[in-house]
C-alpha cells in the first residue's frame, strides 16, 4: 500500500512558476512509476507527466512540453512537478498517482493503483 499526499497548488498569475510535491508513505516507493494527472470539471483526467521508479525514464504531454518537468527523490519518498510559464489553461486539480511499469503519458488513469487527494492550481490571466 502507498498513500500519496500532494501539496503546492495555489493561485498564480500567467507566466509564473510553481512546484507541486507528492509525498508517499508506505514501502517500496522507488518501485512505482509516478504520474501527475490533472482534471478540469467535466473532463477526463489527463496525464501530464510520468517518471519511472528509479527516475531513469520520463515523459511529458505535448500540451506541457518545454514548460513542465517531473522529477523524484526516492530517498525522500517524494515526486515533484515543476511548472513554468503557467497558462490559464493549466488551471486544474493536479493529482499524483503511483502504479506499475512506466509506459508514459499514454497510459490511462485506470492503470494506476494509488492516488492522492489532489491539489488545486489556478492560473489567472
Amino acid at each position: 500500500q502507498v498513500q500519496l499526499v500532494e501539496s503546492g497548488g495555489r493561485l498564480v498569475q500567467a507566466g509564473d512558476s510553481l512546484r507541486l510535491s507528492c509525498v508517499a508513505s508506505g514501502r517500496a516507493f522507488g518501485t512505482y512509476t509516478v504520474a501527475w494527472f490533472r482534471q478540469v470539471s467535466g473532463k477526463e483526467r489527463e496525464a501530464v507527466a510520468t517518471i519511472s521508479g528509479r527516475g531513469g525514464s520520463s515523459d511529458v504531454a505535448a500540451s506541457v512540453q518545454g514548460r513542465f518537468t517531473i522529477s523524484r527523490d526516492n530517498a525522500k519518498n517524494s515526486a515533484y512537478l515543476q511548472m513554468n510559464n503557467l497558462k490559464p489553461e493549466d488551471t486544474a486539480i493536479y493529482y499524483c498517482a503511483a502504479g506499475g511499469m512506466h509506459r508514459g503519458v499514454s497510459l490511462p488513469a485506470r492503470s494506476y493503483d494509488y492516488w492522492g487527494q489532489g491539489t488545486l492550481v489556478t492560473v489567472s490571466s
